[in-house]
């Protein structure tokens, strides 16, 4: 019976090692990191066993996976022991180790108690499996980490009341109602892009808030889109969205032919549009000449004088009575987006 007992934890230690062998090929997680993780784990296990661990140690063989706890002691006189836990006198000390230790010098001895392979092994199984369950979630936290703030594409999975569940691939999101277009409605399956606004590292993995609505979200389509933007020929200065309704989108260039944004025949624009599922976007030319700017941003209304306080950041604007209401735009949103694009508080009147 003992010889099988034996034979059994040699095997269940050449499992161990092999078992964490290939999680650190497959999983890149090191193997070292587990181990050290069991070690303390089962120095844990042994206060109950010695009361102390103060001066114990567990060691695990790196290649066989066997297991041993070690009791460190301090040499002092016979007569200057406080703690037989921690201490040993120099006499015990010679009999028990070697002629010439020496008082201060630090002595050990094996201490491994009756069935540590058995708890050894429980206590390996609880950390290899919360060990992978750390790293994958670091791991995925990293992943999506570099993802913040760019574009993805996720599946719609189902609505959650109000809110939408999205798949991002090895993890999931919520798009929030806050964070949607109003009027877009998705079915299960489709294929959406989203503007990553915040990765959060939870115990639970990482959390990801998605958004449609964020104005960041349009000013990255572009830039995916858009190879001068890529390639720095065209920059997005500024931008003002009124989500599913209409985004203003201010551009400087060093080449003069901004059309680069629109392409051929709009299809650039158009493909943005459609996926906005028909959200109107104005691209206007951005100028350091706050006058100009403004007079661009109100676009496509013609504009025949700009006055401006740099102070209190206002400008007074002078339009033809026919361009009046075009300058101002439905309910204001023309006048309201090119305040959101400039910076300044503009206040519209006609000739």
């Amino acid at each position: 019976m003992a010889a099988r007992k034996t034979k059994s934890t040699k095997a269940d230690r050449t499992e161990l090692i092999e078992a964490l062998n290939a999680i650190e090929k497959e999983k890149q997680i090191s193997k070292d990191i587990i181990l050290e993780a069991i070690e303390n784990s089962l120095l844990a296990a042994c206060k109950n066993q010695f009361g102390k661990s103060e001066n114990i140690r567990v060691n695990i063989d790196r290649e066989t996976g066997e297991v041993k706890v070690f009791a460190d002691y301090e040499v002092v006189e016979d007569d200057m022991i406080e703690d037989d836990a921690l201490q040993i006198g120099i006499t015990e000390a010679k009999l028990r180790f070697r002629d010439d230790v020496e008082v201060g010098e630090k002595v050990s001895t094996e201490v491994t108690p009756k069935n540590f392979g058995r708890i050894a092994a429980q206590k390996a199984k609880q950390v290899v499996v919360q060990k992978i369950r750390e790293e994958e979630r670091k791991v995925l936290y990293v992943q999506y980490l570099e993802k913040e703030r760019e574009v993805i594409t996720g599946i719609v999975q189902r609505y959650s009341g109000k809110n939408v569940c999205i798949n991002l691939g090895r993890v999931d999101a919520i798009l929030m109602e806050s964070e949607q277009v109003r009027g877009e409605h998705f079915r299960p399956t489709e294929h959406i892009k989203l503007y990553v606004v915040e990765v959060k590292d939870t115990p639970k993995g990482p959390r990801i808030t998605v958004s449609r609505s964020h104005p960041e979200f349009v000013k990255r389509l572009f830039e995916e889109e858009v190879t001068e933007i890529q390639d720095g020929i065209v920059t997005i200065e500024s931008i003002a969205r009124e989500a599913g309704s209409r985004t203003k989108i201010a551009v400087s260039t060093v080449d003069p032919n901004v059309d680069a944004c629109v392409g051929m025949n709009g299809s650039r624009v158009n493909a943005i549009v459609n996926e906005l599922r028909g959200e109107k976007i104005d691209i206007v030319n951005w100028s350091d000449m706050p006058e100009i700017f403004i007079e661009n941003a109100l676009s496509p209304a013609v504009v025949m004088d700009v006055s401006i306080d740099e102070y209190e950041k206002t400008a007074r604007v002078i339009v033809p009575e026919n361009q009046l209401s075009l300058a101002i735009g439905k309910e204001g949103q023309n006048a309201r987006l090119a305040a959101k694009l400039t910076g300044y508080k503009i206040d519209i009147k006609c000739e």
